[in-house]
């Protein structure tokens, strides 16, 4: 966890930042469940406009994250998820009229300075990249289907299109979400990754009948595929399923939970 640090603002929120990504002076963060204002379950630092909680105290919650990473809440860009390999290219007039949500979309990239994106995440893997070279950022939002739909690799092909990235300039960061340790699986994934991944048996662990699932390695991979040099891809370790003390999971809550923040920012 050397590499991913969390901390305390002077508001209360406690997030969570990727020292890779501190020293190329990229605003970030992570959202822990720790410094809002929801009532159990989804208790405190909900960000998840969707999830049952009070739509005006998520709302507050967001404000305050935004606070503590440094970042403009009024300019804030969401995204309404579905777990599919979408992805939408922010523009400054995408933010004229206040904070904006782009509907179904999985992966938002700018290259406008000062529009922070942000994505909610309860287990998925967020998957935050940065072009130094074009002054490019993004942010992934990669579950199963997204993993398998090879969102991350997706997100660099696009930023390629709109705006020249290679992916050997590519910087990643790979945070907070549900690890291999947690992460089970049926047969019906399994046939999904034997379709996606010639290397699909180095993603997986036998448990009986079911299997668990490396979704961190499974986005490190198809990255390290298009040319993205491993040694720019830091991941944080921490699975949300071990650690809801600090986190929300999906799974833990069994569906009745907040969500995390990942947010991004030039």
């Amino acid at each position: 966890m050397k590499n991913f640090s969390v901390k305390r603002h002077s508001n209360g929120v406690w997030f969570g930042t990727f020292a890779h990504f501190d020293q190329l002076n990229i605003k970030h963060g992570l959202s822990t469940r720790l410094g809002g204002l929801s009532k159990m379950p989804y208790d405190t630092l909900n960000l998840g406009l969707s999830t049952g909680d009070d739509v005006e105290i998520v709302k507050v919650n967001r404000r305050l994250f935004c606070e503590a990473v440094g970042v403009d809440a009024d300019k804030l860009v969401t995204a309404g998820q579905v777990h599919g390999d979408s992805i939408y290219v922010v523009e400054e007039k995408d933010v004229a009229e206040g904070a904006t949500l782009i509907k179904e979309t999985d992966a938002l990239i700018t290259g406008a300075k000062g529009v922070p994106l942000m994505l909610s995440f309860a287990d998925c893997v967020p998957v935050l990249i940065y072009d130094p070279t074009h002054n490019v950022v993004a942010v992934s939002h990669a579950g199963w289907r997204g993993t398998v739909a090879k969102i991350a690799q997706k997100t660099i092909f696009t930023m390629q299109d709109k705006f020249g990235t290679k992916p050997t300039d590519c910087v990643v960061a790979i945070a907070p979400s549900i690890g291999a340790c947690c992460y089970e699986v049926d047969k019906t994934v399994i046939s999904v990754l034997k379709e996606s991944f010639s290397w699909w048996q180095d993603i997986i662990i036998p448990r009986g009948e079911r299997w668990l699932l490396d979704l961190w390695e499974a986005n490190r991979r198809q990255l390290v595929d298009i040319g993205v040099d491993n040694s720019n891809i830091t991941t944080s370790g921490v699975c949300t399923n071990c650690n809801t003390e600090l986190f929300f999971s999906y799974r833990a809550g069994k569906g009745h939970t907040g969500r995390i923040g990942a947010i991004i920012a030039l």
